[in-house]
């Protein structure tokens, strides 16, 4: 995944994704993007190959394809978020 955080919690998002769960790769941003501004050629390009060549765009696809298994766990019947969503619905129409 390229990274291009425009603003708000978009630059904790690219932290996530590039530095502690090692998925995404930035294209460079390092402050607020202003309107109107566009991403360069140069820069797409370069975050581009990062993401689809080399050793460790395999590995970063290895990484994804786990968590994305993780996730479809999570949100299947039974799983962390399947639960936790019933009992907040529960919870919620209890309260009427």
């Amino acid at each position: 995944m390229v990274t291009w955080p425009k603003g708000a919690e978009q630059f904790y998002n690219e932290k996530l994704l590039t530095k502690v769960l090692g998925i995404g790769v930035n294209v460079g941003a390092t402050e607020l993007v202003k309107k109107g501004r566009l991403i360069n050629r140069e820069e797409v390009d370069k975050a581009v190959r990062e993401v689809m060549s080399g050793e460790e765009a395999a590995e970063r696809r290895i990484r994804a394809k786990k968590l994305g298994e993780m996730a479809k766990v999570a949100v299947g019947e039974g799983g962390s978020s399947y639960s936790d969503l019933n009992r907040l619905m529960e919870e919620l129409n209890s309260r009427k």
